[in-house]
């Protein structure tokens, strides 16, 4: 029996990640990077139009090099999107410093695994196979984006006012406000918002 992942949101900012490789992929890895306001550092020889204009704008730092041992040191998070050797060594020193580390379609090489996520505002849905199964990943996170439209993001940012207000009602009770908030977060209450944005 396999050991089953513990599912987890990490708070990047202002945190050191560091990106091996300079595709494509690497950019697009990077790019959720500084989106989470990760401190990002990326190396390789080679890289795309876009993350050579981020790094000319000072929105992460590229070195202009191959991956050598111990450019993890300093790391949260290491990517590694490059070749299975450089895969490898990226892992082992991930590994030797008790660093999360994501290869990129390369599961031997992971100790963490960057899951699909449908994004509506804070509302942030992630979906994994461990690696299993990328194309079941892929069909179930368009199935979401269906389910769940963007009014969510605009719905969720009212229900978190609505939950800080009501807890600094020191008056009230934690069950009637438990309740309160169960009713605000339902189907119905969603569908109550819904019609009033189309109004």
């Amino acid at each position: 029996m396999s050991t089953s992942l513990y599912p987890l949101f990490l708070n990047l900012r202002d945190r050191t990640c560091v990106v091996v490789g300079g595709s494509e992929m690497a950019e697009a890895k990077t790019r959720e990077l500084l989106d989470a306001g990760a401190r990002t550092r990326l190396i390789a020889p080679e890289v795309t139009n876009q993350i050579s204009a981020w790094a000319e704008s000072g929105k992460l730092q590229w070195e202009d090099r191959t991956y050598q041992s111990g450019d993890l040191r300093d790391a949260f998070l290491g990517v590694s999107a490059a070749d299975a050797e450089t895969n490898a060594h990226v892992f082992e020193e991930a590994e030797a410093h008790h660093t999360f580390c994501n290869a990129v379609d390369d599961v031997p090489h992971c100790n963490c695994y960057a899951s699909a996520v449908v994004r509506r505002g804070p509302l942030q849905i992630a979906i994994s196979t461990a690696g299993k199964s990328p194309a079941l990943v892929q069909r179930l996170r368009k199935e979401f984006e269906e389910e769940f439209g963007e009014a969510y993001g605009a719905w969720v940012q009212q229900l978190g006012e609505t939950r800080s207000r009501l807890f600094q009602d020191k008056a009230m009770n934690s069950e009637p406000r438990r309740k309160m908030l169960h009713e605000q977060a339902s189907a119905a209450a969603f569908e109550v918002f819904r019609a009033s944005q189309r109004r």
